[in-house]
């Protein structure tokens, strides 16, 4: 993916590889994937202009039903082979387009996440911003769950959870890791080293360049893959394919995937801690000897997003469940301030290489249920409203921020203890959004209203189950 490839190349490609069908792929409002797949004889160079028509009213946060038409236009550098579909398939990433006005969709989040490189370049800060999420994810053996009128409830099972450790299997060989204990474990205890392995190798041979891949704290299969960090636009590409192929591996072993940011009690929830810097003519801007070895410009960027963090969330935190992670002892950071080193700030400045093309800032509360166009899109205008408003991020915080005292924390600003938190403050501190027409009122609006009919009112309306255990018998 992401080769510099123009139609007719995609056309050829398709030819040498025997393709038979494109498939068409593209994000919704909420950050999934949706697809619509023609045979290749519906393709031709001028598709790659004009596009090819589709419904827009049934995509959850788009069209309305009587102005429904809509148009994918696929971008020739993201094709690329799909490995799991069983008949020859081009997949290929699309942009929406007006079918009237021919113009971009404003409420397409790739475009967004254009507007906001466009706004980079327009500065003169800099030309280029590299993105580097580490997203988090569980790999489970069962999931079932159902609410309805007079029932609700979950059930995970994964044969690495410590719950098993009991269980008859038949025989039980143990190996199960300890709750907050599964970080970095050998084999057996480490049973999914293979499939993690074999999603690295997919990811690869797809053009997507891993750092390295292992087990995370959680018991049950938690899991980390790295990829190397990429411009924006590029890197929320590669992350939809990392789900994607991610997913699709682990349903291929029989398995199944979970982005959730909280999907088990009393353990570690999935983060997506997001690396970020900025660099102009092909040097980095984030390398200085202000404090651990970071430039004036680097601390207005943190200055921005430790300002704007409580609206980000709404974006880099966008479900319910985000808010069951943002908790403090489960190493996401909840208290907004930044260090060197420091795990337990929200904001870190990573010391592992003195090379000024490593540095860079690491923004820690991000998760991976998040939609990566809106997310990234939205912390570098944060990022760039702190530089062009030179804005002090204050000082540093290098100590465990979980052993402070309530008085030493009194001065501390902290994340948003629940969605509708972070989208009240999305209301009410969006401005530095606006710029360049990034994100449109229009836009944010549509944000705001869906996250508030379509979750939080749901969730909020429905008994939970833990209300029985305190309330059942009042």
């Amino acid at each position: 993916m992401h080769k510099k490839r123009t139609p007719k190349d995609v056309l050829e490609l398709s030819a040498r590889e025997g393709i038979q069908l494109v498939d068409c792929k593209f994000i919704d409002w909420p950050g999934q994937w949706q697809h619509i797949t023609f045979p290749l004889h519906e393709f031709n160079e001028a598709t790659f202009e004009d596009g090819l028509g589709f419904d827009g009213s049934s995509i959850r946060g788009w069209q309305a039903i009587h102005t429904s038409d809509m148009l994918i236009v696929p971008d020739p550098s993201t094709a690329f082979v799909d490995p799991f579909c069983a008949h020859p398939t081009l997949s290929i990433i699309c942009d929406i387009v007006d079918p009237v006005t021919r113009e971009p969709y404003s409420r397409d989040p790739r475009y967004i996440s254009k507007k906001a490189n466009s706004y980079l370049r327009l500065t003169g800060i800099a030309d280029t911003a590299y993105f580097g999420p580490e997203a988090e994810f569980f790999i489970l053996d069962d999931v079932r769950f159902e609410t309805n009128e007079q029932s609700g409830y979950y059930f995970l099972d994964s044969a690495e959870g410590r719950w098993n450790s009991g269980r008859d299997e038949r025989p039980n060989l143990g190996y199960k890791p300890r709750y907050k204990e599964g970080y970095f474990p050998v084999p057996p205890t480490d049973s999914l080293q293979d499939l993690r392995s074999e999603m690295v190798l997919q990811l690869e041979r797809l053009g997507v360049q891993i750092e390295c891949q292992h087990h995370e704290v959680a018991t049950a299969g938690q899991a980390e893959i790295d990829m190397r960090y990429s411009p924006l636009v590029d890197m929320a590409d590669y992350l939809m394919l990392y789900k994607y192929v991610v997913k699709n591996i682990a349903r291929r072993a029989g398995k199944t995937v979970t982005f959730m940011p909280k999907p088990l009690f009393n353990d570690n929830g999935s983060g997506m801690h997001t690396h970020q810097s900025l660099w102009k003519d092909g040097k980095p801007l984030f390398a200085g000897k202000e404090y651990a070895g970071v430039s004036q410009t680097c601390l207005y960027y943190i200055g921005g997003l430790l300002k704007h963090a409580t609206a980000l969330a709404a974006f880099t935190n966008p479900t319910t469940n985000s808010y069951k992670r943002l908790v403090p002892g489960f190493e996401a950071p909840v208290n907004l301030a930044y260090s060197s080193r420091n795990r337990s700030a929200a904001l870190r400045i990573p010391m592992y290489s003195p090379s000024p093309k490593a540095k860079r800032v690491e923004v820690r509360f991000p998760d991976p249920s998040c939609n990566p166009y809106l997310a990234f899109a939205a912390m570098l205008m944060a990022g760039l409203d702190g530089i062009e408003n030179k804005i002090d991020p204050g000082e540093p915080l290098d100590k465990d921020i979980y052993s402070l005292s309530p008085d030493e924390l009194a001065n501390v600003p902290v994340m948003p203890a629940s969605l509708e938190e972070a989208l009240n403050c999305l209301e009410e501190n969006h401005e530095f959004l606006l710029k360049g027409d990034v994100f449109t009122e229009d836009a944010l609006q549509t944000w705001l209203s869906y996250k508030r009919e379509s979750e939080c009112q749901q969730v909020a309306a429905r008994p939970h189950p833990h209300e029985f255990e305190l309330y059942f018998d009042i």
